[in-house]
């Protein structure tokens, strides 16, 4: 007969089984609990220098349906990012606090900071880009182009003189779960909007779903992310040479992501491009990091898809990953570029 010892005894067993089969599944381990040096934290080359030795990976938030467009407020002290199909912008303190940032959003995307620190933010909804300003009042930046309404603008960045650039691929309108169902009136393109004079051009068209955009540390290049395989195109980073308020020089800058495909994407003061990358094989969820010559050099590892990522925290060496239901957070040994 067997009594309560060998019950409990089989149990724990069968729980430590259990919980290794996952491990083995996932080989990322089970968040939060890792050793130290972090194995999902991947050196693939000498020139990846910049994983902390006792920084692991942390889940700082969970519960949302698909987190995006990360970008952190350092004289806050907080990260938002947009929680799309829940229509809503949310906010993490440093202590730990989750909350609701702003409801109803308009189905926001990507967010970023201006250089006079207000927040602008894609809206799929309303297919515009929008500013926030300090009394919380929002202002209209851009909902139209030729007397057209904009696809439904994606991810942004601002550069130094102001200018604002922006991708338009059209998710927000290819259905209702992340916006509502609509029909394109324009191609596909990246934008420069001068928020001085209001007016906006066409920086760059022929990508197949513009997606996250970042500057290289001198704002000399300017790194465009290609999804389209979501719809049978390409799946790429592109690079483009920044003169003035054009993009020239279109070549690509790193492939190899098909099945899957990247989404966001930053860059660190040393020039690396780090890109979010999901959607195929889990063991390759999570973020990559490229050098400046396109070399892959770096991997981290998540559970989850990721969708897009950013710098903060206060010395800016905190990378943050927006990743379907979750915030990851890890130190690295480096600082993000651009981050105000």
């Amino acid at each position: 007969m067997m009594n309560r010892r060998d019950v409990l005894a089989g149990a724990a067993a069968l729980t430590a089984t259990t919980v290794a089969a996952r491990a083995e599944r996932l080989p990322l381990g089970d968040l939060p609990g890792t050793r130290y040096p972090d194995p999902r934290v991947e050196v693939l080359d000498k020139r990846f220098r910049y994983k902390v030795g006792n920084a692991a990976i942390e889940r700082i938030a969970t519960g949302f349906r698909w987190a995006e467009g990360p970008v952190y407020f350092r004289d806050g002290g907080y990260l938002l990012w947009s929680d799309i199909p829940n229509n809503r912008i949310m906010r993490w303190l440093e202590n730990g606090h989750v909350s609701v940032y702003r409801a109803n959003a308009n189905y926001s995307n990507g967010n970023t900071r201006d250089r006079q620190g207000r927040l602008i933010t894609c809206e799929h909804d309303t297919r515009r880009v929008t500013r926030t300003e300090p009394d919380g009042k929002i202002t209209v930046l851009i909902d139209r182009f030729d007397g057209k309404p904009l696809n439904a603008p994606n991810d942004v960045v601002v550069a130094s003189d102001n200018a604002i650039w922006f991708t338009d691929p059209g998710y927000g309108i290819d259905g209702f779960y992340e916006g509502h169902k609509d029909k394109a009136e324009l191609p596909t393109r990246v934008y420069r909007l001068d928020p001085a004079t209001g007016q906006a051009k066409v920086a760059a068209e022929g990508i197949d779903r513009p997606n996250g955009l970042a500057f290289s540390p001198d704002e000399k290049i300017l790194y465009v992310v290609d999804s389209g395989a979501t719809h049978g195109g390409r799946a790429n980073i592109r690079a483009f040479t920044v003169e003035g308020d054009r993009l020239t020089g279109d070549r690509v800058f790193a492939e190899g992501f098909a099945p899957g495909f990247t989404d966001g994407v930053r860059t660190d003061v040393d020039g690396n491009v780090w890109c979010s990358m999901g959607w195929a094989d889990p063991k390759e969820d999570g973020v990559r990091c490229y050098a400046p010559s396109g070399d892959l050099i770096g991997k981290i590892h998540l559970p989850e898809t990721c969708a897009n990522l950013c710098f903060g925290g206060p010395k800016k060496n905190r990378l943050f990953m927006a990743a379907s239901t979750s915030i990851y957070a890890v130190y690295v040994e480096t600082q993000g570029a651009m981050v105000p």
